[in-house]
């Protein structure tokens, strides 16, 4: 056990408790704080994957045209690729302690760092603010339920009622008390959640086995890609997008995934917890969103890819309340998990001594209502092409750089102290390693302009097609450049010294 992990000795706490890189939230977790164990991490990430949005996910690929098993086949592929730089990047949190930003810092340096932590801080923020609209879209149709009031979409500039804004700050005001609380606060909606979702799930995949007339004509539901449909020969240029996109969905965890393997008792329980835990959950509650979505099409005529959206054509008033409210409470555990831990850290990071923890987690929900997202999930397309592909590409290339230096460059050593400390090893040019700056913005740059063609700030005929052919790979050329670049430029900038 001691071999596999590093520790600060107690005259070094002492010494950079006076850092002002140093926090109680930062610090490294010592042997005696290690406590999860294989399971802890399969559970986690069984946790987290049954969510709305996982759900949504597979659903809005049926929306794109795929069938049931090219649907599920894209998503398992993505998560299998996704998965190998979640443990790469996960060792360094468990052999050291150390959360996300305080990781950057040994290719960012000790400034540096607040660049990806706030990226992908932001990002995070973008999904609070998704798993609060989800949750505040429930409670916004049980209150249609109780009180008879007729759904109408919102006819003004922000895309939203006053109705459903007011539910969505009411789940937003929830999840800002749970924070208050603490963290600790969430493991009792943590242990029941995974079932109760599952359970939502099941419950949904046995009606539309009944309303469709069981799963032959579900699942025997063609491609649009196949000859003769309506999208016939147009597979591939879909297909490739949208694995994208699915590694993409959880690109977020895997550059932040030492914020929990920090609490690994070894390295194997982290590696063998991830594997076990993420593709195959992700692949089942895909499947049922898949069946499901793929039913609505059968008994209503219509895609229906929002489950909160297919529960509320249930008849049954109690029904629809009390899978309304499993859905509220399996939310609010998962947003918080997910999507509150690593930002809080990440805002933490820009002053250790001034932002807390807590604060850094009430900096989140204030930018998750900022970004309307109501907006980001408001279509399919709009949920794979512009939100998981455009962060992906941003994200990507943290993932090549972080990976390249810990295990290439320095060959998993880093100086513990050192990264803490204002004046050290990983100082570089005043807190900032250039070689690692430059290595971002040439990774990113070649999805910029399809970026800007997606969201209609280009015109595709000023674009070269190639360049625009580019934003559909966005994470894989994003991560691959960034990484032989920096290696590259590390090595070039060694040599001159």
């Amino acid at each position: 056990m001691s071999s596999l992990i590093t520790e600060l000795s107690d005259i070094e706490h002492k010494e950079l408790k006076a850092s002002g890189l140093y926090s109680h939230d930062l610090a490294p977790v010592g042997t005696k704080g290690r406590k999860w164990h294989m399971l802890s991490f399969a559970a986690l990430w069984i946790s987290m994957s049954a969510c709305i949005p996982t759900y949504m996910l597979a659903s809005s690929l049926i929306g794109g045209g795929m069938n049931w098993w090219e649907a599920v086949l894209t998503i398992f592929l993505g998560n299998l690729i996704v998965l190998i730089p979640m443990i790469l990047n996960a060792h360094a949190g468990t052999k050291y302690g150390i959360p996300f930003p305080v990781y950057c810092r040994a290719s960012f340096g000790t400034q540096g760092a607040n660049i990806p932590a706030v990226l992908r801080a932001l990002v995070a923020c973008g999904w609070f603010g998704i798993q609060t609209w989800i949750g505040g879209e429930a409670i916004y149709k049980i209150c249609a339920v109780i009180f008879h009031i007729d759904v109408v979409p919102a006819d003004n500039f922000f895309g939203i009622t006053l109705g459903q804004f007011l539910c969505f700050m009411l789940f937003w005001g929830v999840n800002m008390w749970i924070i208050y609380r603490g963290i600790d606060t969430i493991r009792f909606l943590l242990n029941i959640k995974a079932p109760l979702l599952l359970a939502l799930g099941l419950l949904l995949l046995g009606w539309a086995y009944t309303q469709a007339g069981g799963f032959g004509p579900i699942l025997s539901q063609p491609s649009q890609f196949d000859a003769g449909q309506p999208k016939a020969g147009q597979f591939w240029g879909y297909f490739f997008p949208a694995l994208t996109g699915m590694v993409g969905f959880w690109a977020t965890l895997s550059l932040n995934i030492p914020d929990f393997s920090r609490y690994a008792k070894t390295q194997r329980d982290q590696v063998l917890g991830q594997a076990l835990g993420l593709p195959l959950t992700m692949a089942l509650y895909s499947f049922i969103g898949v069946a499901v979505t793929s039913a609505t099409t059968i008994i209503y005529g219509t895609t229906i890819w929002n489950p909160v959206d297919v529960l509320t054509r249930f008849q049954n008033p109690f029904v629809l309340v009390v899978a309304m409210l499993s859905l509220c409470i399996a939310t609010l555990a998962t947003n918080i998990a997910a999507n509150v831990v690593s930002p809080a850290n990440d805002f933490a990071h820009l002053a250790p001594k001034k932002i807390s923890f807590r604060t850094g987690g009430f900096i989140t929900g204030v930018i998750g209502i900022l970004m309307t997202p109501w907006k980001l999930v408001a279509d399919p397309n709009g949920y794979i092409f512009t939100w998981l592909i455009a962060y992906s590409a941003l994200l990507g290339p943290i993932g090549g750089i972080l990976i390249a230096d810990y295990f290439v460059y320095r060959k998993k050593k880093l100086k513990l102290a050192d990264l803490y400390k204002a004046k050290g090893k990983y100082r570089f040019t005043n807190g900032f390693s250039y070689v690692a700056l430059v290595s971002l913005a040439a990774g990113v740059l070649p999805s910029v302009p399809g970026f800007l063609v997606n969201v209609k700030l280009l015109d595709a005929s000023s674009v070269p097609p190639t360049l625009v052919d580019l934003y559909n790979y966005a994470w894989f050329i994003g991560f691959a450049l960034a990484f032989v670049l920096y290696l590259a430029l590390r090595h070039l900038t060694d040599k001159e010294k």
